[in-house]
């Protein structure tokens, strides 16, 4: 078995590996990187087949729905089979309406069933359920020629689901060869520093709600589940009622997840910003809107209901709220990575909260294992090889393990 990874030895994101055993092949994640500008095509890496004209390309797997994971696959060929988790993959289907049009609906393939092993040519792979800030997430053992590789994805230890990578690390699959691990937050954490945990991220809101009188503005992904139940949960316990989105609905019900918010729920209301109305008449969503209007608040309703409600914010509710003359005591509240915070796309949103006197309070938690929970990763599956994937400083991997092998993009390496 040979591998090669084509993108992430020195950089988060755009991460994109491919593996080789008796002239077939599996490419496992097919990213976009974090500061890729327009033309995202001319971020596919060189992998024969991308096209659709080579039978040695057997598919493409996706760990996980974030863009730095699979945001190039509109740009390859239709034929390819996609592999990924069931519910990952409905997601990705309801919400593609709502995406820019180059966005269409990815290829079939195989879903992804935590520890339910299968077979694709000479290739046996395992995927494993796993503690991440993107719903559906997986971790992937891909054995062939007697060798067993595993791909750690992106994960954490102190998420809604840490159980899930605690069961792993629990009973781990044996004599892993090599062990392509993520380590997006070595250079960001000292070694004995960690990320709070999403119970911690809970009381942090609950606290700011408390002390808050006007409406609550939540600036963070509709696609981290886990955060949505965080604040969800501190809505309720605040006596406030969570707003959403048309595109948050269709993401929450999506997961097929009954156990967490949905727009039909008492402490949730619809509320749909005129730029969501305007894609919804130019595209006939009529059923969607209607599947999920039981809750449904317009924007008369948003001053007289803004001391009770937390908005789940995105910069196109800037305008309604301008219109409902509502942001009197508000503030906003960022739940997301503090890069996207400095890029030059967040000015207009910078410049509206600084016109309107809304404080701007940062209460956010990493999708990513800090160092010690790495080393109890690495512990636990105890690989012959540690190999830095998805980290800016992969030559901080030595002092946190013993048995690191250091490679770069592009280079095919034999297991």
């Amino acid at each position: 078995m040979k591998i090669c990874i084509h993108r992430g030895s020195k950089q988060i994101g755009g991460s994109c590996v491919e593996v080789e055993s008796c002239g077939k092949r599996l490419v496992v994640d097919l990213g976009l990187p974090l500061d890729a500008e327009p033309n995202y095509d001319k971020y596919l890496p060189d992998i024969p087949g991308l096209e659709g004209n080579d039978n040695s390309l057997l598919a493409v797997i996706i760990s996980h729905l974030h863009l730095d994971h699979f945001g190039l696959l509109s740009y390859i060929n239709k034929k390819i089979p996609v592999i990924m988790g069931e519910k990952a993959r409905n997601i990705l289907k309801k919400v593609s309406p709502f995406l820019p049009d180059y966005w269409s609906i990815i290829s079939e393939g195989l879903n992804l069933k935590s520890e339910i092993a299968f077979e694709i040519g000479p290739f046996k792979v395992t995927p494993f359920l796993i503690d991440h800030s993107a719903y559906d997430a997986y971790s992937l053992l891909i054995e062939a020629d007697g060798k067993k590789f595993f791909y750690s994805g992106d994960f954490r230890i102190h998420g809604r689901k840490a159980k899930l990578t605690e069961r792993l690390m629990s009973n781990p699959p044996k004599k892993i060869d090599v062990l392509l691990l993520e380590g997006s937050s070595l250079g960001r954490l000292e070694k004995n520093e960690a990320f709070p945990s999403e119970s911690e991220i809970e009381s942090q809101l609950v606290k700011t709600f408390s002390k808050t009188n006007g409406l609550i503005l939540v600036h963070t992904s509709s696609q981290n589940i886990d955060r949505l139940v965080t604040v969800f949960r501190a809505a309720k316990k605040t006596e406030r009622r969570l707003i959403i989105d048309l595109y948050t609905a269709v993401i929450l019900e999506a997961t097929g997840n009954r156990n967490i918010p949905q727009s039909n729920w008492p402490e949730v209301a619809l509320y749909i910003p005129q730029l969501q109305r305007i894609q919804i008449k130019n595209n006939k969503w009529f059923d969607i809107l209607k599947a999920h209007s039981i809750n449904r608040i317009f924007i008369e309703n948003l001053n007289e209901v803004a001391a009770k409600s937390i908005m789940l914010f995105r910069p196109l509710h800037i305008r309604d709220l301008e219109k409902a003359d509502c942001v009197k005591d508000a503030i906003y509240i960022y739940s997301q990575w503090e890069g996207y915070w400095e890029q030059d796309s967040y000015k207009y949103l910078r410049d509206w909260l600084v016109r309107n006197n809304i404080p701007k309070i940062s209460i956010h938690t990493s999708g990513h294992a800090c160092p010690d929970d790495l080393k109890r990763f690495v512990l636990a599956l105890k690989p012959k090889e540690v190999v830095p994937i998805h980290t800016f400083n992969p030559e901080k991997y030595s002092d946190l393990f013993k048995n690191v092998e250091i490679h770069e993009d592009g280079k095919w390496w034999e297991v």
